[in-house]
C-alpha cells in the first residue's frame, strides 16, 4: 500500500511541476537597427541570445528557449501581408521568441 501511496504523490508532484512551466511565443518586428541585432535574431545565431533572454526576462520569464525569423504569412490577421508592409524598398521583418518560465 505504501508503495502505491508514494508512487501517487510522486505523479502529482510531476504533474504539478509541469502545470507550473509556461512556455508563450511572442511575435515582434525587428527592424534594422544598425548594430547586426536584428540579423542575429532572424538568423537565430548566438549573437541574439541576450537579446531575446533580456525580452523574456522583460515579460517575468525566466529564459528564453527559442527565437528564429517569422515570415509574415505564417502570422493571422495582425500582420500586413507582404508590400503593404515595404516602404521605400525595405520591408520589415518579424521575429518569434519563444519564453519560458
Amino acid at each position: 500500500m505504501r508503495p502505491l501511496l508514494a508512487l501517487i504523490s510522486c505523479a502529482s508532484l510531476l504533474a504539478a511541476s509541469s502545470a507550473l512551466a509556461e512556455t508563450r511565443v511572442f511575435i515582434i518586428a525587428n527592424p534594422a537597427d544598425g548594430y547586426g541585432v536584428d540579423q542575429c535574431l532572424a538568423k537565430g545565431e548566438k549573437c541574439g541570445a541576450q537579446v531575446a533572454r533580456t525580452y523574456c526576462q522583460s515579460r517575468d520569464f525566466a529564459q528564453a528557449s527559442a527565437y528564429r525569423r517569422v515570415d509574415p504569412d505564417e502570422i493571422t490577421g495582425s500582420v500586413p501581408k507582404s508590400g503593404a508592409n515595404c516602404s521605400h524598398g525595405h520591408c520589415d521583418e518579424y521575429v518569434a521568441i519563444t519564453c519560458q518560465r
